[in-house]
């Protein structure tokens, strides 16, 4: 009897595979990390080729730590970078390094579009921002630098993907070229409201609709593995969607108002908002939560199967204390934070604000830089340190008051994960600054299991979502502490630190 699922959770600096039970425990975990590409300032690639060898050490060295066998793995489910575009010729070859969510080479044109009065109709149609962050003029971007690939596309002979696309391919020995909405869903090209490709979004970017995948429900069986080593050949793929969205279904947030926040290299925060397609007039962008079966373009804005989000996401949080470690020596590795910013009751009045890379939401501020105000002589290692837990938090903050403006929704619990989860004087400041309960799982990788339970609802495995509440489990509850006041007080302080960033 099949009794196991492999999650595939294919992000950007490498690959991790579980196999989960069904009780939701992981059985065996494999990783493997890849190079990545900078070719010249903000352009960020990765090989297609590395991505998959990544997957199949991961998968390797899952399988080798396990006694599971083959024929016990009931069905696939893969998660995935998002943004991350690429394009391959009819034999499956890539024909260009994989343009990553990161780069930013396609700035100049979403200025273009924008300047032109394009970005209304744009985000109307696909909830989205004209910015280099999304899919489409990345596309755009090798249409118009691979030498011959529009000739290429015009005679059928190159597609364009995401990483889950070229994923599902190989798995399935070139039988499928698939994605789900919630990956379709950041391209700039698809239609939130009729859940299909749209033409006048592909005719504005130039990408013609013919190149890109079939879009298939994020639950259900798409296409089965073929002469993968390792695997039998005939297991069913049968869960797919991006990793924001993948997190926010291994939260189990699956009624509206609930909402989750993944703490890795940025943030990113989600509430679920049902069949109701929220725009967003405070800078986060409108998503696809999930299609799960039954649902259909016809049905879209009624059927309850078919789930939209509102997210906000903050380009640096983890980094940010991954730079006090390798740029500034402060600390010796990334766990050392909590220690060292408890040796102070607070920051001493230092502010820092994460802008290494930007502000995203809701300022989208792309010029804007990191900055730390506010030092003085008695400024110590722990002030900094602790006004770096701050400011992540704090950006947390302001993406929570646009998510609730948006939404008309008053949050009460917000559910964390991703690595920098575990710090638990982080959680506290988060709770104590957004006012609102953090809880947190025992299982801090949700992204691998949101895969996981849409592979295992897709064939069967677990019945219903109630069967799913039953197996997940909870690590840790933090309730707000500090008084209103303080905490309206450290709010102003960073509202002044973002205006100069």
């Amino acid at each position: 009897m099949s009794r196991y699922i492999l999650a595939i959770d294919q992000g950007t600096t490498g690959t991790t595979v579980l196999l989960v039970d069904e009780g939701l425990r992981v059985c065996a975990r494999g990783y493997s990390e890849f190079a990545q590409i900078y070719p010249q300032p903000g352009w960020v690639e990765h090989d297609p080729e590395a991505i998959w060898s990544s997957v199949q050490i991961a998968l390797a060295n899952a399988l080798g730590a396990s006694k599971v066998r083959p024929e016990e793995i009931a069905a696939i489910g893969i998660t995935n970078q998002r943004e991350t575009t690429l394009c391959i010729d009819e034999n499956g070859r890539p024909l260009h390094n994989a343009i990553v969510w990161q780069d930013r080479r396609t700035a100049d044109e979403c200025s273009r579009l924008r300047a032109a009065g394009h970005e209304a109709e744009v985000r109307a149609r696909t909830g989205l921002l004209l910015d280099p962050y999304f899919s489409g003029t990345k596309m755009a971007w090798l249409l118009a630098h691979v030498p011959g690939l529009r000739e290429k596309v015009e005679r059928g002979k190159a597609r364009f993907g995401t990483v889950d696309t070229f994923l599902i391919h190989r798995l399935s020995g070139g039988q499928a070229w698939v994605t789900d909405g919630s990956n379709a869903s950041r391209t700039l090209l698809f239609d939130l409201a009729k859940l299909a490709w749209d033409d006048g979004m592909c005719q504005l970017l130039g990408v013609p609709q013919k190149a890109l995948p079939t879009v298939v429900p994020s639950q259900g069986v798409c296409a089965e593995t073929r002469g993968v080593s390792g695997l039998r050949d005939g297991i069913p793929i049968a869960g797919i969607a991006g990793d924001q969205q993948a997190a926010l279904f291994g939260q189990l947030c699956f009624a509206p108002g609930e909402a989750k926040c993944t703490f890795g290299t940025g943030a990113f925060m989600l509430m679920n908002t049902g069949a109701r397609v929220v725009p967003s007039k405070h800078g986060l962008v409108t998503t696809l939560a999930w299609q799960r079966p039954g649902a259909t373009a016809t049905q879209a804005g009624t059927d309850t199967q078919t789930h939209y989000a509102l997210e906000g996401s903050t380009f640096i949080a983890g980094a940010m204390v991954q730079w006090l470690r390798d740029g500034l020596g402060m600390i010796k590795s990334a766990s050392e934070i909590e220690a060292l910013a408890s040796s102070v009751p607070d920051s001493g009045g230092v502010v820092a604000v994460p802008a290494l890379a930007g502000l995203g939401a809701p300022h989208w501020r792309p010029e804007a830089r990191g900055i730390i105000t506010g030092i003085t002589r008695g400024t110590g290692r722990g002030h900094i340190a602790r006004a770096v837990l701050e400011g992540i938090a704090l950006q947390n903050c302001d993406l929570l008051g646009a998510m609730e403006a948006d939404s008309g929704i008053r949050l009460s619990a917000l559910r964390v994960d991703g690595g920098a989860a575990q710090n638990n004087l982080l959680m506290q400041l988060q709770a104590d600054l957004l006012g609102v309960e953090i809880v947190r799982p025992k299982m801090l990788e949700t992204t691998a299991q949101g895969a996981a339970l849409l592979a295992g609802l897709g064939v069967g495995m677990w019945s219903s979502e109630e069967d799913v509440r039953r197996a997940w489990e909870e690590d840790r509850r933090f309730q707000p502490e500090l008084d209103p006041a303080s905490a309206k007080a450290m709010k102003e302080r960073w509202a002044e630190a973002v205006k100069r960033a």
